[in-house]
């Protein structure tokens, strides 16, 4: 897993009045009808495992964390939430395309 340097990439500055300034973005959660989720089964990098992912999340990490968790709960299996995308365990398309759908996730694709 890579992790991301604390100051960008930033070794020295010669500059005595550089201050490094924090990108901090907040982003509110769109409404479930505007979020357009990709649903897929997924293979690599995974020693032949099956898991379904699901992609395009936009909005809060905590909100993300919710429903990650809700579709573990769903699927009766493990999975985790990482870089804004939830990881299922199996292939579950079907149960959380009508899960989501039914949650009022409008823009969902298989």
């Amino acid at each position: 897993m890579k992790k991301s340097k604390p100051n960008n990439g930033l070794v020295y500055s010669t500059d005595p009045n550089f201050k490094i300034e924090e990108e901090v973005e907040d982003i509110n959660t769109p409404p479930k009808n505007d979020q357009k989720l990709k649903i897929i089964l997924d293979t690599k990098k995974r020693a032949g495992k099956v898991v379904t992912l699901i992609l395009g999340f936009i909005g809060q990490e905590s909100d993300l964390e919710i429903l990650g968790k809700k579709l573990k709960k769903l699927c009766g299996t493990g999975g985790s939430v990482k870089d804004f995308e939830i990881i299922i365990q199996g292939d579950h398309r079907e149960k959380i395309f009508n899960y989501l759908i039914k949650e009022g996730y409008k823009n969902t694709k298989k």
